[in-house]
């Protein structure tokens, strides 16, 4: 039997966390390898500023130092806080959301959008595109503006929020949107259904590619 597969929320919102539970839902499959859903009591409830993502990142390394039990590491955070750090620790594949929602988007279009929380989320997020060499392929990247993390997933108000920004973001010649938070998980489908292209919900696409590794492994 396989260990858990881990995805971390970097912040304190229980709130997000149980919102990325219930989105992996699916995912759970008979059989297959448990997805543990965990949050770090001691972040902030977002991460917002670099400041935020560095100490963020030292306590997910923490804790998965703490489970070496586990078979796969998703860091659910759109930064990836604390990847690289975490990789050089860690026995098992760690895979940041961020990378991993870019990677199934270009999969599903020649170029992909980003819907952000915050505009100053925006140059953070750009520079780990550059770093994976497909800054090219990106048409874009908005903010959201004027919900926390917490409020991301929830509510008709910021779903009309979000589906305006990935209107723009089509207009730009975004083929595929990608939920640049992890708290955003809730309006994957209704968005997808109101824009009429690819949503990608980051998280989901981490586990996906980690469940994948395992169950690749397994055969």
């Amino acid at each position: 039997m396989s260990g858990p597969v881990l995805v971390i929320n970097p912040n304190s919102s229980q709130s997000v966390t149980d919102g990325l539970s219930e989105a992996l839902a699916r995912f759970r499959v008979p059989g297959g390898p448990e997805i543990e859903c965990l949050t770090i009591p001691e972040s902030p409830p977002g991460i917002m500023t670099q400041r935020d993502v560095d100490e963020a990142g030292l306590r997910v390394a923490a804790l998965v130092e703490s489970r070496p039990e586990a078979s796969a590491v998703v860091i659910a955070c759109y930064s990836d806080p604390g990847i690289d750090v975490t990789r050089s620790v860690a026995k098992m594949p760690v895979y940041g959301i961020q990378e991993c929602g870019a990677l199934t988007a270009m999969a599903r279009a020649d170029r992909f959008g980003v819907i952000a929380i915050a505009e100053g989320s925006i140059p953070r997020h750009i520079r780990y595109l550059r770093r994976m060499g497909v800054e090219h392929r990106l048409a874009g990247e908005l903010a959201l503006g004027g919900v926390t993390v917490a409020e991301s997933g929830h509510g008709a108000e910021t779903l009309s929020r979000l589906i305006g920004v990935g209107e723009r973001l089509k207009a730009l010649g975004a083929g595929a949107i990608v939920l640049g938070c992890a708290g955003m998980a809730g309006h994957r489908a209704a968005a997808e259904e109101a824009l009429g292209v690819p949503v990608i919900d980051p998280t989901q696409a981490a586990v996906a590619m980690a469940l994948g590794a395992i169950l690749s492994r397994a055969a």
